[in-house]
């Protein structure tokens, strides 16, 4: 889980984030991404309806690629708000496939 000082949970971020230019996007989600002017990098990643219509699923990726951030906070830079939007191909990939995936998206943005 991911610590409360990098979660990004405000619907005003959310909206600033969504209406920004900077993004990348790969096989299995888009990023977009943002300065915040704080000390801390802020993480959120949403999985909509789309994707699937089991909430269970969702979650699951949900928590999935929150771990894969949490795992990497230490090479973040600090003052970025991101958001990942995770598609619908990524329901047929492996753990390890959604990682390698997420990992090269990461590597687009200035924050990794």
């Amino acid at each position: 889980m991911l610590p409360v000082a990098n979660r990004l949970k405000r619907d005003q971020d959310f909206r600033s984030l969504f209406g920004s230019k900077e993004g990348a996007f790969g096989s299995v989600c888009g990023a977009k991404w943002g300065k915040n002017g704080l000390k801390e990098s802020r993480f959120a990643v949403v999985v909509g309806t789309k994707v699937s219509k089991k909430a269970v699923v969702r979650n699951r990726l949900r928590r999935q690629i929150r771990e894969m951030i949490r795992l990497r906070l230490n090479e973040a830079k600090p003052g970025y708000d991101l958001v990942l939007v995770v598609k619908k191909e990524a329901l047929g990939k492996t753990g390890s496939e959604l990682e390698k995936e997420i990992k090269k998206l990461l590597k687009k943005t200035p924050i990794f």
